[in-house]
């Protein structure tokens, strides 16, 4: 496993699982999102408050490799790191199995931030990287 800013580790629940016994796919987006939210709020974030102050974050585009499915019951470790390219926030994410650290997706997610209904150059971002810098 590579070296990541933020780690988060959850369980497979049944209910997440398709006829074939296996985490449906849109759930990995969910797991994503889920650790980046979880990761904002490590920061001091929080997409409550920030929406309430005119602030909102918006996904523009995801990619994920599905590479080895999870099964219920399944322990797993969802790893993000972050950077910025142009006025996008780009989020680095991959999901292990606890178990044997097998990578069961690789991910990338871009956001953006609208100000007050206007998409931005993303200087809020550049607040928070300077938030992550100082905390590692």
């Amino acid at each position: 496993m590579k070296e990541y800013i933020f780690k988060l580790t959850d369980k497979v629940r049944d209910y997440e699982c398709d006829l074939q016994g296996v985490v449906n796919n849109a759930n990995y987006q969910h797991y994503m999102e889920h650790t980046r939210h979880e990761f904002l709020e490590s920061l001091g974030e929080n997409f409550g408050a920030m929406h309430d102050k005119g602030v909102d974050g918006f996904v523009s585009h995801v990619d994920i490799d599905f590479k080895t499915s999870l099964k219920s019951g399944d322990s797993y470790i969802s790893c993000l790191n972050v950077y910025k390219k142009g006025v996008k926030l780009v989020f680095e994410q991959d999901i292990y199995r606890a178990s044997d650290g097998a990578l069961a997706t690789k991910g990338k997610v871009e956001s953006v931030v609208v100000q007050d209904g206007k998409l931005t150059r993303g200087e809020y971002f550049d607040a928070m990287l300077e938030r992550i810098k100082n905390k590692l």
